[in-house]
């Protein structure tokens, strides 16, 4: 069974696996009451709405 010649060297090793490390942008939704930008799933922080209930009190 073939076997390396040599060790493969730190940065090869640590290019490959940054490769699979990259961040992305959390996923952004508009609201459907005030048109603010929100987190999908979450309270909009603008008018205090959730699937159409007034879950926090704003003023």
């Amino acid at each position: 069974m073939p076997v390396p010649k040599q060790k493969k060297g730190r940065g090869a090793v640590h290019t490959r696996r940054s490769a699979n490390m990259k961040i992305d942008a959390p996923a952004r939704s508009v609201c459907p009451r005030c048109g603010a930008v929100k987190l999908p799933h979450h309270v909009c922080g603008n008018c205090g709405f959730y699937k159409d209930r007034e879950v926090i009190v704003t003023e």
